[in-house]
Order: C-alpha cells, then structure tokens, then sequence
C-alpha cells in the first residue's frame, strides 16, 4: 500500500449528512467531476470507504506521474 490512489466525485453530496459532506472535502474534493491524488494509506482507504456512494477510486502506479484531464 506505498501507491498512489486517484479519487474523482462522481455524485453530489446535496441531501447526504454533514459526516460525508465533511469526508468529501477531507479528500480535497469540490463538485462532481474534481479529482484529488492522495497517498494509498490506511487514512485515506477508510476516508474513501464512508463515501465509496459518491466516489470511484483509481489505483496509480507507483512511478507513474499522474495526469489530469484534458477541458476542452
């Protein structure tokens, strides 16, 4: 678990608890569509667990630079 992880919101957090809402932002997440690379540790994994409803999770490989999307 030395990796990276990328974690990209992919629903809203209207009309979910405060707890998520705060988890959401914890992972340096801002709307639908915002993706944040964090280290693959234990803290983060169970961060991403209590809102794995409003996420998807890529794992990254180690040396591998992390690319951000293209906006058009």
């Amino acid at each position: 678990m030395s990796g990276r992880l990328r974690v990209t919101q992919t629903r809203s957090t209207i009309s979910h608890i405060a707890r998520n809402r705060a988890t959401i932002r914890a992972l340096g997440l801002h709307g639908i569509g915002s993706s944040s690379v964090l280290p693959d540790n234990p803290a983060v994994r169970g961060m991403v667990r209590q809102v794995r409803f409003l996420v998807t999770v890529e794992e990254l490989a180690e040396g591998a630079e992390p690319t951000t999307p293209e906006k058009d």
